[in-house]
C-alpha cells in the first residue's frame, strides 16, 4: 500500500496461518519523485484530465507490481507459494459525504495480477460505501482481531498522513469503534518540505525547537471536521497546503516557521488525545503505529496529554509500527477470499457487514 503520506510503497510478505500474523519480509519501495509530485498535485485538486488519471492508474499498478516482485526476490519466495496480494492502492479522492459518496484508489489490479501471476484483491473501500458507510477506516477490524484483550481497554492510534483511532473495549459485549481524528503527519511534512526542502521532521526536532502559537492553534481547531460526530473520515482533499495557507493568511502577525511546525505538531497531538478522552476516557493503553511513532516530540506530547494512560509503540508487542496497515490489508484480502466481512459497521457507519474488494485472478 501507499498511504496519505505518499512517501513510498510498503510491501510485506505475511504468514496468516496463525492468529498472530508473522511478518516474513518487508520492503519500502520508493515512489519516483516525478510520479509523487504528480500524485500530490492530483490529490490536492489540481486539474487532471481523464487521460492523465488513467496514466497514473497504470503507472501505480506497475509500481505496485514492481514492489511485489522486489519483495519476493529479497525474501527468496516463489510466486507459487503466495496465496494472494491485498492491494490498498493509492487514494487520490476520498469524499464520503452525501449525496454522492465516493473514494478512488488507483493502481490497476489487473496489471498487478498479470505481471505477478498472483490473485490480487483490491478496491476495498467502495463496497462499504455502497452499504452506506464511509469506506474508512477499515483497519479497525484487524486491530480488533490482533490487539483486543478482555483485561484492559486499549486504543490503537495510527499516525500516517491522516491519524485515526480504534477503540478496543475490554468488555466483549461492547462494540469496537473508531474514526479519523484529522491530520497526522501530512501538514507537518508539507510545512517542512516548503521551508527546508525535507520530506519529514526527523524525531520532531524542528517542532521541538519552536513554540506553539495558541492563537494559530485555536483557529485550526475551529475547523468543522473536528466537531463532527463519528462515523467520519477525511484525507488530503481537506487537510492540505491550501488549508494551511488559508489559515496562516488570517493571521496578520508573521509567525516564525519553527513555531508553525510546533503548532502543527500540537494540532495532531491535541486532536488525537481529545478524541480518545472524549470517546474512550477509561483507556488503559494507547498503542501507536504509523510513521508518527518516530516523531519523538509528538509521542511525548501524547503521553503528557493522556497522562493516566500508557502510550507505547506497537513494536513493544512485536508488531512493526511502520507496517501495521500493510499487514492489515493482507489480512483483509484473506477475509475476502474466505468470504468473510471485513468492515465494522460501528466504525464506518455501514448498514451491515460486507465482503470487501474485487478479486482479480492470477495464474495459479
Amino acid at each position: 500500500m501507499s498511504g496519505t503520506s505518499m512517501d513510498a510503497v510498503d510491501a510485506v510478505l505475511v504468514d496468516l496461518s496463525k492468529q498472530t500474523p508473522a511478518l516474513l519480509q518487508r520492503c519500502n519501495f520508493p515512489i519516483p519523485t516525478a510520479l509523487r509530485t504528480r500524485l500530490t498535485a492530483t490529490v490536492q485538486g489540481e486539474n487532471v484530465t481523464l487521460k492523465q488519471l488513467g496514466e497514473l492508474d497504470i503507472r501505480m499498478g506497475n509500481l505496485f507490481a514492481d514492489a511485489t516482485l522486489a519483495l519476493l526476490q529479497q525474501s527468496g519466495t516463489a510466486v507459487e507459494s503466495v496465496r494472494a496480494i491485498g492491494s490498498h492502492g493509492q487514494t487520490v479522492c476520498h469524499h464520503p459525504d452525501p449525496p454522492y459518496p465516493t473514494s478512488l484508489q488507483i493502481g490497476d489490479p489487473n496489471i498487478i495480477a498479470e505481471r505477478t501471476g498472483i490473485t490480487t484483491i483490491a478496491d476495498f473501500r467502495r463496497r462499504d460505501m455502497a452499504a452506506g458507510g464511509q469506506g474508512a477506516p477499515l483497519v479497525p477490524a484487524f486491530h480488533a482481531a490482533l490487539f483486543r484483550l478482555n483485561d484492559r481497554n486499549r486504543v490503537i492510534v495510527n499516525i500516517g498522513g491522516i491519524a485515526n483511532i480504534t477503540v478496543l473495549p475490554s468488555d466483549p459485549y461492547k462494540k469496537v469503534s473508531g474514526f479519523d481524528t484529522g491530520p497526522g503527519n501530512t501538514l507537518m511534512d508539507t510545512w517542512i518540505k516548503k521551508q527546508q526542502r525535507k520530506n519529514k521532521d526527523d524525531s520532531g526536532r524542528w517542532a521541538a525547537s519552536g513554540e506553539v502559537d495558541e492563537n494559530l492553534l485555536s483557529t485550526m481547531l475551529k475547523d468543522a471536521y473536528f466537531h463532527k460526530t463519528p462515523p467520519k473520515s477525511t484525507g488530503r482533499e481537506h487537510f492540505n497546503p491550501a488549508w494551511l495557507d488559508k489559515i496562516l493568511k488570517r493571521h496578520k502577525k508573521r509567525i516564525l516557521a519553527r513555531n508553525v511546525q510546533a503548532t502543527l505538531c500540537e494540532l495532531t497531538a491535541r486532536t488525537i488525545s481529545s478524541a480518545i478522552l472524549e470517546y474512550a476516557p477509561d483507556t488503559d493503553e494507547v498503542l501507536v503505529c504509523g510513521g508518527g511513532v518516530h516523531n519523538l516530540a509528538l509521542m511525548i506530547r501524547l503521553q503528557m496529554l493522556l497522562e493516566t494512560m500508557r502510550v507505547v509503540s506497537t513494536e513493544e508487542f512485536n508488531i512493526d509500527p511502520d507496517y501495521v496497515e500493510a499487514i492489515a490489508f493482507a489480512w483483509l484480502a484473506k477475509q475476502t477470499l474466505a468470504r468473510r466481512t471485513g468492515n465494522l459497521p460501528a466504525v464506518t457507519g455501514a448498514r451491515h457487514g460486507v465482503i470487501l474488494g474485487g478479486i482479480y485472478g492470477g495464474y495459479k
